[in-house]
């Protein structure tokens, strides 16, 4: 019933049968809505009535800040009474006694021609509450200057709303590339802005180290600075080992715990990950006691230099050492001072203790970890380190908090108490719930925010593309798992190809959208052709904010075949069903006066390139692609 109320009323409002406004688009999707065809505008002087000034300052400090901005109306609050609330433009309320199934996060939304409410059991509930109304106003709402001229026009509605899983996360790479502290919080206001709630720092890798240690002054003197190079990642011509390193930098304690408090105001936690063993380069150039290889203090921080390892069918190779040593007493001192910080910094009850993509090259030669296998009675290097991370977590657990890893923390034994964070697919999320440890579902397949959004032809290149529509049909509890032990799901933006904070946004924005609504709304409410429809409406809403997106949705994929004769056939299709496909062979610009893609095409016989170029209606809405006939050649021979 639930479903059918809401289905029915996103098709009036997308049939205009209510008053003259957009389409009701939010996201995530309200567990439940229901539109009574009224409407409400916001009077030039707006009144909060709130509860508890201090509990609920984050709300109105936000509802002031982006419902005054736009409108250049005055904007106060006050304290919630008889006289006061009927006043009231806005009334926030918190339940005396808690209402379930709202939660900590729930909330009930109500707008009618009167006024707004806003009921929550806490104030998490209220944030998000006015997340959702904001997101009934006009797309000007979300700009930074004064917008003349908007009827600042809200639907009369009925939402009662609260989150499928606890856990809603983005991770933030700033170890490749780093981001200022603006920046990151710029993204985490942003990623607040849907919902999500846990922001995953990725503080350390082998590119640099990103915040500040006291006790190890030489993390941030020397990890955190690599060569300015610009170009493709991972394929850098080598430089002189002299060569000023000037790119990267670091965040102070500081820094972190401004970034900290910023996120607490938006009911943002902050999960810090600290690399190890593997991935930990710049620690083994700051302090090479930590590793069991000859040459390590011969090491510089990396910079993205072609060579570095090597993924085969047998494992990683590497060519420089960059793991921690398990079996070098200094490593767990080195680490015991790290996790003292950085446990005492961080509020949130987890620390990510990573444990990916260890390479073990260099454990195999090594003297030490021998003795240690035949000491401990190891019989893998799967259960070096294992036994590594065990001790690990014992240090991370004496701090008071508890561990979190990438899944090959199962490889070899998982330690006790230790939570999985499945991004091999979904694999290892399905074992850790096997084994009763509490999993977040953080698969490639749907999560990895830095492939590609399209065709290579246009999107900056990776090794791999994952397309809104793929990301939107992410399921947090895969088939086999224990749901019992899924604490929510995240998407992961690595940024080796990303230099700044623009083009973060661009690889974020809208598949963020898509893991937003599987880990907020209900299975059952979800709808691929709804959600792109509010997507659409949702890229209206960052061109006025200055957040940049990507359209690839507009653009078509490509697919070579084969014909009956064996020669190159051209399938093109649409993740957006409304839109037609117009191209040309001969090198000009199609438009929609050109032929319309109705089925295959061969190209012609001496024909170089296709152009390609969506619209909708009369309207272009794709962009301009120029696909070499040879690269689609090409893919066709590789095919098996």
């Amino acid at each position: 019933m639930k479903k059918l109320t809401l289905l029915i009323a996103a098709s009036l409002w997308a049939a205009g049968v209510f008053a003259q406004q957009a389409p009701i688009a939010i996201i995530p999707q309200p567990v439940q809505l229901t539109a009574s065809g009224g409407s409400f505008t916001l009077p030039s002087s707006i009144r909060i009535a709130t509860p508890d000034a201090v509990k609920t300052k984050p709300v109105t400090d936000f509802l002031q800040k982006r419902l005054g901005t736009p409108t250049g109306y005055a904007v106060t609050t006050q304290g919630i009474g008889v006289k006061t609330g009927e006043l009231a433009t806005i009334v926030l309320r918190l339940n005396a006694k808690k209402a379930a199934p709202l939660g900590n996060e729930g909330y009930q939304l109500s707008v009618t021609p009167q006024g707004v409410t806003i009921t929550a059991n806490e104030p998490a509930g209220l944030f998000y509450g006015a997340q959702t109304l904001v997101q009934l106003m006009p797309p000007a709402i979300e700009s930074n200057v004064a917008v003349p001229n908007v009827a600042w026009l809200l639907p009369a509605v009925e939402i009662t709303d609260y989150p499928r899983y606890a856990w809603r996360g983005l991770m933030l790479d700033v170890s490749r590339h780093f981001f200022k502290k603006e920046d990151v919080e710029a993204y985490i206001d942003q990623m607040s802005r849907y919902k999500f709630n846990l922001f995953h720092w990725h503080l350390t890798d082998d590119e640099g180290w990103r915040i500040e240690i006291k006790s190890l002054p030489n993390l941030t003197k020397k990890g955190a600075y690599n060569l300015d190079k610009t170009g493709e990642f991972g394929n850098f011509s080598p430089e002189p080992a002299d060569a000023p390193r000037t790119a990267g930098g670091f965040y102070t304690q500081e820094d972190i715990k401004e970034v900290i408090q910023y996120a607490k105001d938006r009911f943002v936690n902050i999960l810090p990950e600290i690399e190890a063993p593997g991935h930990s380069l710049a620690a083994v150039a700051s302090y090479p006691e930590i590793s069991c290889t000859p040459g390590a203090d011969k090491y510089q921080v990396r910079s993205g230099e072609t060579g570095f390892m090597e993924w085969t069918d047998s494992g990683i190779v590497a060519t420089i050492d960059n793991t921690m040593c398990p079996a070098n007493e200094n490593t767990y001192k080195f680490l015991d001072k790290v996790f003292t910080e950085v446990a005492a910094l961080f509020p949130f009850e987890y620390i990510h203790i990573g444990g990916d993509e260890c390479a073990k090259t260099f454990w195999k030669k090594s003297e030490a970890i021998t003795a240690l296998m035949k000491k401990e009675h190891l019989t893998s290097y799967e259960e070096v380190q294992s036994y590594f991370e065990k001790r690990v977590v014992k240090i991370v657990n004496a701090k008071g908090k508890k561990v979190i890893g990438w899944d090959e923390i199962l490889e070899g034994g998982l330690a006790p108490g230790a939570a999985v964070m499945s991004w091999r697919g979904e694999k290892g999320g399905v074992e850790g719930t096997r084994l009763k440890h509490d999993v977040v579902m953080s698969p490639t397949t749907y999560g990895y925010l830095d492939y590609m959004q399209g065709d290579e032809v246009i999107e900056p290149h990776v090794y791999a593309t994952l397309r809104l529509n793929k990301a939107y049909q992410f399921e947090p509890v895969p088939d086999s798992a224990d749901a019992a032990y899924i604490r929510g799901g995240q998407a992961n933006l690595w940024t080796e190809q990303v230099y700044n904070l623009r083009h973060a946004e661009y690889m974020t924005w809208p598949r963020a959208f898509a893991i937003s609504e599987s880990v907020w709304t209900p299975k059952a409410l979800k709808n691929w052709d709804l959600f792109e429809t509010r997507v659409e409406a949702h890229m209206k809403r960052f061109d006025s904010a200055n957040v940049k997106y990507a359209p690839s949705i507009f653009d078509p994929s490509f697919t070579a075949k084969k014909d009956a004769d064996g020669k190159l056939l051209i399938e093109m299709a649409t993740e957006v069903k409304d839109l037609d496909i117009y191209y040309s062979f001969d090198n000009s610009f199609p438009d929609r006066f050109y032929p319309k893609y109705t089925a295959p095409l061969v190209p012609p016989k001496d024909a170089k390139v296709l152009k390609v170029i969506t619209y909708r209606g009369t309207q272009p809405i794709g962009r301009m692609i120029t696909m070499p006939v040879a690269t689609l050649q090409k893919r066709l021979e590789h095919q098996p």
